[in-house]
């Protein structure tokens, strides 16, 4: 044998070496490792969620007067000051009549029912007229919320309706209000028809004049699956969501139902306890591997 074919012999077993022992070297980062796809995930949970329409108003006493005297003269003595209670056919003020041809005599005025006296508009010595108003008298035992709905909603809208009532004044505590009127006539110019709400006030902590948020609501789901809106991708009749099982994500078609602000129920395509990409699932397809951050 030469040296020639000798030296041949020898580099193609140095090659070979070579080769079998750099394809036993480990790699330094999986091909796993290397397309996890970065996504958070929120756990489905059932809980109750419910269909409202959002509302602004103004509390007002449930009933309230404007007392007005039955003879003009001036005001000789008043009997009960704003925030007194009264019963119906109180005196709230006396008058003394300046009728020509009268002898003197102090001419009442009373109260056209029971509850508070919200406002006195007259002081001593004032000169009043049958026009002029004297006292305000509230019953705030119960108040209201009056409310223009518009036509769309008032298929849904039925006497007894419960809604939830936030107030600046109690930021945490929420009231509960029902629907006690539905005008049967809609405004011809807004398309709109008054309800009235009533909001129990036995402990008179609701005052008339007081800024009010109303949820009025339309429908309430028990035990419902709820995610986010940000969880939901494609259009309402296509809508699906991306599940993590393990370390993979699978496309799931589902069916949404009552949205509550940035919720929405799903009445089909997920269970308790799925996990669902709420961020990252621009990025993803079926059975992309993912890893879940925090």
């Amino acid at each position: 044998m030469t040296k020639k074919t000798i030296f041949s012999i020898c580099g193609i077993l140095i090659f070979l070496v070579f080769f079998i022992l750099s394809g036993c070297q480990p790699k330094k980062e999986t091909i796993a490792e290397k397309e996890a796809i970065p996504v958070k995930t929120i756990r489905v949970e059932f809980q109750t969620i419910k269909d409202t329409i959002d509302y602004a108003g103004d509390i007002k006493a449930r009933d309230e007067a404007k007392v007005y005297p039955k003879v003009s003269g001036k005001i000789i003595k008043k009997v009960l000051d704003e925030g007194s209670s009264v019963k119906k056919g109180d005196v709230i003020v006396y008058i003394d009549r300046d009728e020509v041809g009268f002898k003197f005599e102090k001419a009442p005025v009373e109260s056209p029912l029971t509850g508070t006296i919200g406002r006195v508009y007259v002081d001593l010595g004032t000169s009043v007229t049958v026009q002029t108003p004297v006292a305000l008298v509230v019953d705030m035992d119960e108040v209201r919320v009056d409310l223009d709905i518009p036509e769309e909603y008032l298929p849904r809208i039925s006497l007894g309706q419960l809604a939830e009532i936030s107030l600046r004044a109690y930021p945490d505590e929420k009231f509960t209000g029902v629907v006690s009127k539905v005008s049967p006539v809609l405004d011809l110019e807004t398309r709109t028809a008054p309800i009235e709400i009533i909001i129990s006030n036995s402990d008179h902590r609701l005052k008339s004049g007081m800024f009010v948020q109303v949820q009025l609501i339309l429908e309430e789901r028990k035990n419902a699956a709820v995610i986010p809106k940000e969880a939901i991708t494609g259009k309402e009749q296509q809508a699906y969501v991306y599940v993590v099982e393990g370390n993979a994500a699978h496309q799931k078609i589902i069916k949404t139902g009552v949205r509550q602000g940035a919720y929405f129920e799903v009445v089909d395509g997920l269970k308790e306890g799925d996990m669902v990409v709420v961020m990252g699932q621009q990025q993803l397809y079926e059975g992309a591997l993912v890893s879940i951050g925090q």
